[in-house]
């Protein structure tokens, strides 16, 4: 059973302002079948996919999770937005540049939405937590064959995982502290990030996707 199927169809029904009963009467379902299909107690037919995807307006493959773009669009390295940094062929080949771009275009709406939120508290807490991560980013890639000189750092290098470890843990509690704190301009849902931001959405989405693939092997 696809365990995504539910949940977002619960989401996109709660995104339109839909009474359970309101979208099965315009879905030609019974308020208990919908029910069941929410709750994932039971599995839907093709017919009633295609039919919500059309009613929700949404792609197949978004109602089912294999992707968090809601028209099923599939990230393209040529429509991502450029960054200042060229980078050598080999470096294009590996794929490191597609997710650089990935990285960037994604943050952009990150950092956009943050500004929105009106939440300084939740700023800075976002703001140090992505620091901390570039900062732990670039200690590994400096680090990488050992012929750096590690004196550029003051963090030894047998402390830097414990240490930057703990100040993302410290950073993320502060941020959950800060959630329920100011006032967003508006609610963030998918079909408002994509229409806000055309190009940046796909790369943000393509994020979510892969990483949450990811982190369900753990």
């Amino acid at each position: 059973m696809n365990k995504d199927f539910p949940r977002i169809l619960k989401l996109l029904r709660k995104e339109r302002g839909l009474r359970q009963k309101e979208a099965a009467d315009q879905l030609g379902v019974a308020q208990a079948l919908l029910s069941h299909y929410e709750n994932g107690k039971r599995e839907c037919g093709l017919d009633f996919l295609i039919q919500a995807a059309d009613f929700y307006n949404v792609s197949t493959d978004y109602l089912l999770g294999r992707t968090n773009s809601r028209n099923g669009a599939v990230v393209r390295e040529t429509e991502l937005e450029e960054s200042a940094v060229n980078e050598s062929a080999n470096i294009n080949s590996s794929g490191i540049t597609l997710r650089k771009k990935l990285v960037t275009n994604a943050l952009e709406v990150v950092f956009s939405l943050l500004i929105k939120t009106n939440n300084q508290k939740l700023a800075r807490s976002v703001g140090n937590y992505m620091l901390t991560a570039v900062y732990r980013a670039f200690r590994m890639v400096y680090s990488a064959g050992g012929e750096n000189d590690e004196n550029l750092f003051s963090v030894p290098r047998e402390s830097l995982s414990g240490i930057t470890l703990a100040e993302l843990s410290l950073e993320d509690v502060a941020a959950k502290t800060a959630e329920k704190e100011g006032t967003a301009d508006e609610k963030i849902t998918n079909s408002r990030i994509e229409r806000e931001y055309p190009k940046q959405s796909t790369a943000l989405f393509s994020v979510v996707t892969n990483v949450e693939k990811e982190l369900k092997k753990l």
